[in-house]
């Protein structure tokens, strides 16, 4: 692990950062350009001290978990991920499979969209990113470890996640998810995460398997989804898709026609939802 290079990234990938790219509101008057260092630690779900220290040569080596997330966090491109994986003495993840890092480009978007839920998922379902109107709708998935971060192991392995659904959509919306994910692992058959993720919800839901084996196909489309919020009740928004081939990744953005109840429904969301995720006292970070 090299610490002074390291550190010297950190500072420089900050520096050239400001809150509104990041979806941040710009705050008070800065003396230096950048994003402070809270904010890149807030950005990648960790303590200002672990951060600090990392800047300052004497923090720990990093976890490939924590690379991800200040790659993310300081919307790095795919080479500059690579190199501070390298830095601190990891092997970049391959390329060739659904990366878990997010372009800038898709990132950028992202942070625009202050007024309508959005997340970056990957083709076999996994949370990469959301923004606020995201968590507020669905619940902060990224606060959960990496592992159930998933929506179709949540949704076939845990009851919970089923109540976001009114009861009589549910079984449409399991058949469309499997369908997905055949043809997710039919087009990269020599990748071991979707086949992995077929074998391990083939033994662990009944009904996975059932649906697996009637052998339906069909990508992710443009769509309406009816999600039942607990502080706002029923929303009918529309799902559009935007596609990022090389990284085997969506951006899923679900909005609502002006006028509508939907959209009134969304625009309540906004005001009680997120006030309703903003924590009583100081965030609690992870140290990893």
């Amino acid at each position: 692990m090299n610490r002074a290079e390291l550190a010297d990234f950190l500072r420089r990938g900050r520096a050239r950062l400001s809150p509104p790219d990041v979806g941040l509101a710009p705050g008070a008057r800065r003396r230096t350009p950048g994003l402070r260092r809270e904010e890149v630690a807030q950005l990648a779900d960790m303590s200002v001290d672990y951060y600090t220290r990392l800047e300052q040569c004497r923090g720990p080596r990093p976890s490939r978990q924590m690379l991800t997330a200040l790659a993310r966090a300081l919307r790095l491109t795919g080479d500059e991920r690579d190199h501070l994986f390298h830095l601190a003495g990891e092997e970049p993840p391959r390329r060739e499979t659904a990366s878990a890092h997010v372009p800038p480009g898709l990132m950028l978007i992202l942070d625009r969209l202050h007024d309508t839920p959005a997340q970056v998922v990957t083709d076999c379902g996994e949370v990469l990113a959301q923004n606020a109107m995201g968590r507020a709708l669905t619940r902060d998935v990224m606060s959960r470890p990496r592992r159930e971060r998933n929506l179709l192991r949540l949704y076939f392995l845990d009851p919970r996640a089923r109540d976001l659904f009114p009861e009589e959509d549910r079984p449409d919306h399991a058949r469309a998810q499997v369908a997905n994910l055949r043809a997710v692992a039919a087009a990269r058959p020599d990748d071991p995460e979707p086949a992995g993720l077929v074998a391990e919800l083939r033994s662990s839901s009944e009904e996975f398997a059932r649906l697996w084996d009637e052998h339906e196909v069909s990508l992710r489309h443009k769509a309406t989804k009816r999600f039942l919020h607990p502080l706002v009740g029923l929303l009918e928004l529309d799902c559009e898709v935007l596609l990022s081939h090389e990284h085997h990744q969506l951006l899923v953005i679900h909005t609502a026609r002006p006028g509508t109840e939907a959209w009134e429904r969304l625009q309540l969301l906004r005001v009680v939802g997120l006030q309703d995720m903003s924590p009583q006292g100081p965030p609690t970070r992870r140290t990893f």
